[in-house]
């Protein structure tokens, strides 16, 4: 309990001066790491995790349960081609070869990581967080365009990166063609499970709440509780079945479309309680982050520098090459692809089913620097590109 209590406190803190924050150079999750890292050496690594880190492990990957499950619900598919489908090709040829071209890397940098390994990291760090870009995804200064594609990109490229982690991890474990019958078997267990479940849990959900709309009985807050229970509900259904819980919320949310649209956007569920919840997984991810940062390498900060920038520039801007987008819009929208609580996420499922060795301390290095990396510099430069992409 003492780690739930110090960050309960701090999050009453930070309530306490949040307005004196808003537009400067610190962000909320840089601000969260920090604290979490100044725990850790306060309490020692070992001693904080040991005195509260599994309930905050539980409650990372609820938290991304829940938000793969709204941004798929309030995500509008036919919007999706407008501005010349901008956000589609972010997600499919920016997506893949952000995955690609951070595999190949990392294996060029750490050969003994070997192919699967370090398709894993390139599948953890391929996701955006609308989160850490939300002074971008906010400001009028932007074109709403740029705004909305990145948005869009945030709000789907963490449940679209998950059957690729899913796939590498099980390739990991897989020795010769022999294993091509277990790897098969993982796959429609974790994958294919999880889709059911998604289109059962949130197609049904949606007929139910359409129908008891229609009737008259749905109250506001009423409608908001019982969209808030389908998530929690595939979450469970995954877990008796041993399927993706990540599938099946971001599947579900997709599927609550079919017969029913949440009334607002503004009420979804990333309001104060997601909020709450993405401040706790950047305090956990400050205590892991001090153990990685205190025993770095060059390569280390290479990679994720390379992560940032050539890893996420190059494909952005080969994805939305032949737009209307000048090309200080392209390099900006490039540049904003933060990591955050997608890929930390990622990284603890990851842990959660590979245990310890060296690939695995290798893989948590690489991403917990990257992430680190991507905290610090996107929050601190978010009101200074905005200021570059208007002199243009």
């Amino acid at each position: 309990m003492l780690l739930i209590g110090i960050f309960v406190a701090l999050v009453f803190v930070y309530g306490l001066v949040s307005r004196r924050l808003e537009g400067g150079y610190l962000t909320a999750p840089m601000l969260f790491t920090l604290a979490g890292m100044l725990v850790a050496f306060l309490l020692t690594p070992g001693l904080a995790m040991e005195s509260g880190g599994q309930a905050f492990l539980t409650v990372a990957e609820l938290t991304l349960v829940l938000l793969l499950f709204t941004d798929a619900s309030h995500t509008n598919l036919r919007e999706l081609r407008r501005d010349g489908m901008l956000s589609v090709r972010l997600l499919t040829t920016g997506m893949l070869l952000t995955i690609v071209l951070g595999g190949v890397f990392a294996w060029w940098l750490f050969p003994s990581l070997g192919l699967w390994y370090a398709a894993i990291v390139g599948a953890i760090l391929a996701p955006t967080d609308a989160g850490l870009g939300q002074v971008i995804v906010n400001s009028p200064a932007v074109p709403e365009r740029v705004r909305e594609s990145l948005n869009v990109e945030a709000g789907l490229n963490d449940g679209l990166s998950v059957p690729f982690l899913l796939f590498f991890i099980a390739l990991t474990g897989m020795q010769g063609f022999e294993a091509s019958g277990m790897l098969l078997e993982y796959i429609i267990e974790q994958l294919g499970y999880g889709a059911v479940i998604g289109l059962l849990v949130g197609g049904v959900g949606g007929l139910l709440l359409a129908s008891f709309s229609r009737l008259g009985w749905l109250a506001e807050d009423g409608e908001q509780m019982a969209i808030l229970s389908l998530p929690i509900m595939a979450l469970l259904v995954s877990e008796m079945v041993e399927a993706s819980m990540f599938i099946a919320a971001f599947v579900a949310g997709l599927a609550l479309q079919w017969r029913f649209r949440p009334a607002s956007r503004e009420d979804r569920f990333y309001g104060l309680l997601g909020e709450w919840l993405s401040h706790s997984v950047f305090f956990l991810f400050g205590l892991i982050a001090l153990t990685a940062l205190q025993s770095l390498e060059w390569r280390y900060v290479a990679y994720g520098l390379l992560s940032l920038t050539l890893i996420r520039i190059g494909p952005v801007l080969l994805a939305l090459a032949g737009t209307a987008l000048t090309m200080r819009q392209r390099l900006f929208m490039g540049w904003f692809g933060p990591r955050g609580l997608a890929s930390i996420v990622l990284g603890l499922v990851f842990l959660e089913q590979h245990g310890q060795g060296e690939g695995v301390e290798l893989v948590s290095q690489l991403v917990v620097v990257t992430v680190w990396l991507s905290v610090m510099l996107h929050g601190a430069s978010a009101s200074s590109g905005i200021r570059w992409l208007n002199r243009g």
